[in-house]
């Protein structure tokens, strides 16, 4: 057995086989069915997007650190912007995960696209309250100290301690976010491996084919 063969079954050979299914005509599609069109279908894509101006504003309010965005002006004004950034982006995707829900996106083989989305939903939450808890101000104070009861009560308080800074700090702009963009873009490859879902078949089409089997 020459080497080539040997190491024809070990987990390089497996993902580059799977990488070798995404072509660029799958990643990078000129068209698309005519039903995409609906503007159901863009809440992703808004969704996606906010995502963007998230990841990009919270980079430079972490740059330039604590004192910089709790002082108005430039600061103050990014923190706005991701503020409202993160609205839109649960706000759009709420509708996507809304949307696909009444639209059966599980179906035809999308089991694994549907529940990672709603994974990246539940990531998503969590980010989101660390993001409360460092703003630094009384507001997130606040939080802190009421939030804590719970996580203890839960038995997680000993390691997910809301009352230290440092670590939801570290959780919010490090950890969280990779574990979150990580997920987002299996799903879009996901998304992209089989295709966005079609619509359930009209009343007329179920009638012509018959009961389910």
């Amino acid at each position: 057995m020459s080497r080539r063969d040997h190491g024809s079954a070990n987990w390089t050979a497996a993902v580059r086989k799977q990488a070798e299914t995404f072509t660029w005509d799958m990643l990078l599609p000129t068209e698309q069915p005519i039903y995409v069109r609906s503007v159901v279908y863009s809440f992703g894509a808004l969704t996606l997007g906010a995502l963007v101006v998230v990841v990009l504003s919270g980079i430079v309010l972490a740059a330039n650190g604590p004192f910089w965005w709790q002082t108005p002006g430039a600061g103050a004004f990014m923190r706005g912007i991701h503020y409202w950034g993160v609205q839109a982006f649960f706000f759009f995707m709420i509708l996507h995960l809304t949307a696909q829900f009444f639209m059966g996106s599980w179906r035809l083989g999308r089991q694994g696209t549907w529940v990672l989305g709603v994974l990246s939903f539940a990531v998503s939450v969590v980010t989101a309250f660390t993001g409360y808890l460092s703003r630094g101000d009384f507001f997130s104070q606040w939080n802190q100290v009421q939030s804590k009861d719970a996580f203890n009560g839960a038995g997680i308080g000993g390691w997910f301690n809301v009352l230290n800074n440092g670590q939801i700090y570290g959780l919010h702009i490090a950890v969280l976010p990779a574990i979150l963009i990580a997920m987002v873009s299996l799903h879009l490859l996901l998304v992209r491996r089989h295709g966005v879902v079609p619509p359930y078949p009209a009343e007329n089409e179920r009638l012509e084919r018959g009961p389910a089997r």
